[in-house]
């Protein structure tokens, strides 16, 4: 009897190793397997070119149907780009346009309402410089050829010059604009500052600035993120993300560290990416960065950035749709890089 209580207890013991060891290795498996498949996901795809032939491009938006809705300054025009194929469409014409000698404005940023598209337009007019008699603002978009002016920002900065810094365009350089609360907030890089502005076309500043030059918007609940080019000579140390709630006074830096910052947008989950234009050329202050120095950076909990992709040519815009990011560069173009986000958040 002595020696069958040995024999149960020795092949219990042996089945509890057996067992052990199999779970080992399946733990083992599943590790190895999970990092195979956080080192597929987290590795960002090369810029791709998407779509081409628009003459100047800042701004850009995804409309309620999932396309890409990009303007082209010069032209005075809003095009629709098919996200999977690059196929474009005009979407909406008549516009303010470039002016060529300015080099920057007509329409910088489209947004949507619902289903009911904006334009903000920006540096046609200039009651002192080069008068036009031409609106900078918020324009609808009625229909494929017409549309109705909301707010006439221009003006209001006319009448409301800054003290805090040196001014050369009397109605401002407004940048991009989110829609907020039923309305919009707008950046203006020249003036250094942000507003809100209604549908009924009232403008208030909620902030003013000292030579930051404000230039993307993202909005997450109450807070309000932005990115920031930074005064000349624009070094990375003055490439920032900020933040600031609409309940609370003051704004929090979340990072820094590339040069001429123009947008941020987020990802899945918490993470944030924002876009470098690139080097400053030297060229007068407003000009655009060096060719093939732009960068999407994603944006750490230390206050650091990353590289994601390098090598743009002067991005101007950056939407974010899945894991796939969209960017617009100055010069008409939309490129994409797959796979921006590590895994939780960027696996399918």
């Amino acid at each position: 009897m002595y020696k069958n209580i040995l024999r149960v207890a020795f092949t219990s013991s042996l089945l509890s190793i057996m067992l052990f060891a199999c779970q080992k290795e399946l733990k083992n498996s599943s590790r190895s397997a999970q990092q195979q498949h956080d080192a597929k996901f987290s590795q960002p795809g090369e810029p791709t070119q998407l779509a081409s032939g628009l003459e100047v491009s800042f701004g850009s938006t995804t409309g309620p149907n999932g396309d890409l809705y990009v303007p082209d300054a010069l032209s005075g025009e809003i095009y629709r780009i098919d996200t999977k194929t690059g196929d474009r469409s005009l979407f909406a014409s008549g516009l303010p346009q470039m002016i060529p000698e300015v080099g920057i404005g007509g329409i910088m940023d489209v947004a949507f309402i619902g289903k009911t598209a904006y334009a903000l337009v920006t540096l046609v007019d200039d009651p002192i410089g080069f008068p036009t008699g031409q609106v900078n603002g918020i324009y609808r978009i009625d229909g494929p050829d017409s549309y109705t002016i909301i707010a006439d920002i221009g003006a209001y900065n006319f009448a409301h010059q800054p003290t805090e810094i040196p001014i050369d365009v009397f109605t401002g350089v407004q940048y991009s604009f989110e829609p907020y609360r039923g309305g919009f907030i707008v950046t203006d890089g020249h003036f250094n500052r942000i507003f809100n502005v209604t549908l009924d076309g009232d403008v208030t500043p909620v902030r003013q600035f000292g030579n930051i030059v404000p230039t993307g918007l993202a909005i997450k609940g109450n807070q309000i993120f932005f990115s920031e080019a930074g005064p000349v000579p624009h070094d990375p140390a003055d490439g920032k993300v900020v933040s600031f709630s609409s309940n609370s006074p003051g704004t929090t830096n979340i990072a820094s560290g590339a040069p001429l910052l123009v947008d941020v947008e987020f990802g899945r989950g918490q993470t944030m990416f924002a876009l470098s234009q690139g080097n400053f050329s030297g060229d007068p202050a407003g000009s655009p960065a060096l060719p093939n120095t732009g960068s999407l950076v994603r944006v750490n909990s230390d206050g650091t950035v990353s590289i994601v992709a390098d090598e743009l040519d002067r991005p101007t815009s950056l939407e974010i749709i899945g894991n796939t990011a969209y960017i617009i560069t100055i010069t008409g173009e939309v490129w994409t890089v797959d796979n921006i986000a590590n895994p939780p958040f960027g696996s399918n």
